[in-house]
């Protein structure tokens, strides 16, 4: 299975952006979500309720999930071989970048609503990631954010870092996203 850790700072649209990717791949790809967060069952109410099987994983005071949490939920999830398997990590851009969960890669994922200086600050999480995907890019024009001095920023950090521009809410950009999840799909069934 394709397993990818999903880690941003809260609010920055990791869930919607699952919810647009399993509505657009289903029911041609199935996607399985491990929904992690200190409290509620929200995200993973969310995420069943577009179409993907899910399981939170509640850390309690925890600021991110562990290799363990994600062995035994993903052996009660039973995901399909071939499957892709989401991590929704606990929010924040600290912690979850110094653990590995068995994943393919992490993604991170940052708002434009957060500013384009993110990398910068929170370099570890930006290094740690192979793909950067930055969201919310129809509100680019309405709050201090420069889209040039963000990609800037996140290669600075990470030269060979892929980055995606979107909306997860507008779907600008998502094509592109749903592109490379197919390449590394592929990629997979072929190995």
């Amino acid at each position: 299975m394709l397993a990818l850790n999903l880690v941003s700072s809260p609010g920055a649209g990791k869930t919607t952006l699952l919810e647009k990717t399993i509505e657009a791949l289903s029911p041609s790809v199935e996607l399985t979500v491990i929904e992690g967060d200190q409290m509620t069952t929200n995200d993973a109410d969310r995420i069943r309720a577009a179409g993907a099987n899910a399981l939170q994983i509640n850390t309690g005071a925890g600021c991110h999930l562990e290799a363990d949490m994600i062995a035994a939920a993903t052996q009660k999830l039973n995901p399909a071989p071939g499957s892709i398997v989401m991590i929704e990590n606990v929010g924040n851009l600290v912690c979850p970048a110094m653990f590995d969960l068995g994943e393919r890669m992490k993604i991170a994922i940052v708002s434009t609503t957060e500013g384009d200086d993110k990398p910068l600050k929170y370099p570890y999480m930006f290094r740690a990631s192979e793909v950067v995907i930055v969201n919310k890019i129809d509100l680019a024009p309405y709050v201090d954010f420069d889209p040039d001095r963000m990609t800037t920023n996140i290669l600075k950090v990470n030269p060979h870092a892929r980055i995606f521009m979107l909306s997860a809410r507008s779907g600008e950009g998502m094509a592109e996203w749903l592109d490379y999840l197919a390449t590394l799909k592929r990629e997979l069934a072929a190995a």
